[in-house]
Parts: C-alpha cells; sequence; structure tokens
C-alpha cells in the first residue's frame, strides 16, 4: 500500500511539473530577441585541451597531463530562419599541456627526469564559423545543438624556433584546423539572453613540429598529434 501511494504521488508530481515547464504558459522574456537579422554578444568559459596520438611503432603511450584554460571572445549571430542560425565566434583559449614520456623511449641513452617531461603552452586564436539547430522555444528556454568548422592561430607556437628538443624546446605549428559539435540551452532572462553551451573540437591537422633528428625519442616515433579538448562557454546576448 505504501508503495502504491508513492507511486501515485510521484506520478502527480511528475505531472506537475511536465505542467509547470512545458505546457502552463508563462510571461516570455525579451521575445522579440530572437527575431533580429544580426545579432551580437560575447562569452566567457572554460577548456580544457588533450592531444590524440598515432604512432608509428607499438610502444607505450605518451601521457598528456591537463589544466583548466580559459576562454574569452565575442559572437556574431545572423538569422536564417526560426530555427537556424550562422555564428562566427572569434575568441582567445589559453591552455597549457604537458607530455608525459615513458623512460623506455630513451633506451640505449642518457637522459634526466626533465627529459621525460615536455610543456605545451597555447595561446589560440580561434575563429569558428558554426550552424546552430534550436529546437521550438518553450517559455523562457530553448535547446540546441550547433556544429561546424574553425581555425586557429597559435600564438605561443615556436614553429619558426631552430632550436628542437634537443635544447628542449618542443614545438608545434602556427595554424590549425577544427571540426566542432556541440550542444547548450538558451536561457531568456529578464533583461537578457544567458546560454551555457559545451563543445568538443577536434584538430584536422597534425600540429607537431618534428626534431631534426629523424630519431629522435621526442618525436620519432609520432605520426600524428592532433589538438582535441572540450569548451563550457557563458554567452551572453
Amino acid at each position: 500500500m505504501k508503495n502504491i501511494l508513492f507511486l501515485v504521488a510521484f506520478l502527480f508530481l511528475f505531472q506537475s511539473a511536465h505542467a509547470q515547464l512545458f505546457t502552463r504558459e508563462k510571461v516570455l522574456n525579451d521575445e522579440n530577441v530572437d527575431k533580429n537579422f544580426l545579432s551580437y554578444g560575447y562569452y566567457i568559459g572554460f577548456n580544457s585541451y588533450d592531444f590524440n596520438f598515432d604512432y608509428k611503432t607499438n610502444k607505450p603511450d605518451i601521457q598528456t597531463k591537463k589544466s583548466t584554460g580559459f576562454n574569452v571572445g565575442l559572437i556574431g549571430n545572423m538569422r536564417i530562419n526560426n530555427f537556424l542560425d550562422l555564428r562566427l565566434e572569434p575568441g582567445l583559449y589559453i591552455t597549457t599541456r604537458i607530455l608525459e614520456y615513458p623512460e623506455s623511449y630513451f633506451n640505449g641513452m642518457q637522459f634526466t627526469s626533465s627529459d621525460l617531461e615536455r610543456e605545451v603552452k597555447s595561446t589560440y586564436i580561434h575563429v569558428p564559423l558554426l550552424l546552430k539547430f534550436s529546437t521550438k522555444r518553450i517559455n523562457n528556454f530553448k535547446p540546441f545543438i550547433v556544429g561546424g568548422l574553425s581555425t586557429a592561430l597559435n600564438l605561443s607556437s615556436n614553429q619558426d624556433n631552430p632550436d628542437d628538443n634537443s635544447a628542449g624546446k618542443f614545438r608545434t605549428k602556427k595554424n590549425m584546423y577544427f571540426y566542432e559539435v556541440g550542444f547548450g540551452i538558451d536561457l531568456y532572462l529578464y533583461y537578457f539572453k544567458f546560454t551555457p553551451s559545451i563543445r568538443g573540437v577536434f584538430a584536422i591537422n597534425d600540429e607537431l613540429v618534428r626534431d631534426a633528428d629523424p630519431n629522435s625519442p621526442w618525436t620519432g616515433n609520432i605520426e600524428s598529434m592532433k589538438t582535441r579538448g572540450v569548451f563550457i562557454n557563458f554567452t551572453f546576448q
């Protein structure tokens, strides 16, 4: 009997919540904000970058020690129709990764503990061009998915540095290309639209600049090194 009463109470609460969120009409905040052909905003957020390695031979994997980075940028939005928008989101993305090499990469060589780690600092000017696919607005929120292509200029790249890992310099390329996919929800507040979102980013091209020595323990076994990451952004429009 107790279980039946619990089930009835749960169904009643679920029905009430469903009516409040999805069926009961509410006062719409800023109901014309999505009707502008062009609109603008800004975002702040966090990132977590990683590397995806492909190897030439079967050796232990190089590990990437990640850290939480910072994002800030602008948004330009072009309305195509009620459910589709084209967005340009240029921003500054700052991150640091540390590569940890297995000792087996240095077999037959003298090495120190500092040789087993390489710090990779990246400061990207990141410019994505995205398509945003939205659902119908439900009261004061609207879920969406987003995807597209992007390019990035790494201001911290030392691609042109003549020194390589033999002098302690791990080099990466300046120009990167990515594809991106994610989702979020537009929340229509009284004075503005607030949008939390999460997006995955995946590099298309190899980011590694190889050492002069083809048998270098730091780059010799790497077929490709491609950035991948997760962005969490908070947008204000």
